[in-house]
C-alpha cells in the first residue's frame, strides 16, 4: 500500500535548504559574476579561461602549428561570443532594470503628489463641508423664522388691530377718568349728605331737648296749679 504523504510546512521546507539567507546572497552574486546558471556543469568564465589558456599555450610553441592555432582562436571567440552574450542580456536587462527604478521612482514621486494633492482636496473638502453646514443651520433658521412670520397675520391687520385698541384704550381712558370725576363727586355728595345728617340729627336732638323741657316745665307748671287749687300737699297726696 502506498503511505499517504505528509503535508510539508515552512519549518520542514525550511529544514531541508542547505544555506542561509547570507549564503545564498553569496551564492547568487558569484553566479551572477561567473554567469553560472547551475550548480552542476563547468562555469563559462572557467571554460573561457581554459579555452584562452589552451590558445595562448599553443600560440607560444614553436612548431608549425598554425592549423591547431587557428583552431583554438576560433574556439576561443565563439566561447567568448557565448560568454559575450548572456552579458549584453544582463547588460539589457539591467538598462531595463534601471528605466525601471527611474519609472518607479517617477510613479512614486507622482504617487506621493498625487497623495499630497489629495490629503490638501480632503482639507478643503472638510472646509467645504463645515461652511455647508453653518449655511445649511442659516437656511434652517431663516426657514423657521419664514414659517413664524407666515404663520403671522399680515401687518395691514396687524396695524388696524393695534388701531383699535389704541382707541379702546383711550376710551377706557375716558371712562376712568369720568368714573374717578364721578367718583369724586360722589365722594363729596355724600360727605355732604353726611354733614346734613349730622346737622338735622343735631337739629333734631336739640329740638327734642328744647321739646322735653318745655313737656317737662308744662308739667311741672300743671303740677304746680294742681297743687295750687286743691290747697296744698295732702290733696295731692290723697289724689
Amino acid at each position: 500500500m502506498l503511505k499517504g504523504r505528509k503535508p510539508v510546512g515552512r519549518e520542514t521546507m525550511a529544514a531541508h535548504y542547505a544555506f542561509g539567507p547570507l549564503e545564498d546572497d553569496i551564492i547568487i552574486k558569484h553566479r551572477l559574476l561567473t554567469r553560472t546558471t547551475t550548480t552542476r556543469g563547468e562555469p563559462p568564465l572557467k571554460k573561457l579561461q581554459k579555452k584562452f589558456t589552451a590558445f595562448a599555450t599553443e600560440v607560444e610553441k614553436e612548431a608549425e602549428n598554425y592549423g591547431d592555432c587557428e583552431r583554438l582562436a576560433k574556439s576561443f571567440l565563439q566561447e567568448l561570443n557565448t560568454f559575450e552574450i548572456p552579458l549584453l542580456k544582463s547588460r539589457a536587462v539591467i538598462d531595463a532594470n534601471v528605466r525601471e527604478k527611474e519609472n518607479f521612482n517617477e510613479l512614486k514621486d507622482e504617487i506621493n503628489r498625487q497623495i499630497s494633492q489629495a490629503h490638501g482636496d480632503i482639507e478643503d473638502l472638510k472646509k467645504q463641508l463645515e461652511e455647508s453646514k453653518i449655511e445649511r443651520q442659516h437656511k434652517e433658521e431663516c426657514e423657521a423664522i419664514r414659517k413664524l412670520i407666515a404663520m403671522q397675520p399680515p401687518r395691514s391687520e396687524t396695524q388696524k388691530t393695534i388701531t383699535d385698541l389704541e382707541k379702546e384704550i383711550a376710551m377706557l381712558e375716558a371712562e376712568n377718568t369720568a368714573g374717578s370725576r364721578t367718583l369724586d363727586l360722589r365722594k363729596k355728595q355724600f360727605a355732604l349728605l353726611l354733614h346734613v345728617v349730622d346737622e338735622l340729627q343735631n337739629t333734631i336732638e336739640e329740638e327734642q331737648r328744647s321739646l322735653m323741657e318745655e313737656m317737662r316745665t308744662a308739667v311741672d307748671e300743671h303740677r304746680t296749679g294742681l297743687e295750687d287749687a286743691n290747697g296744698g300737699p295732702e290733696a295731692m297726696a290723697l289724689d
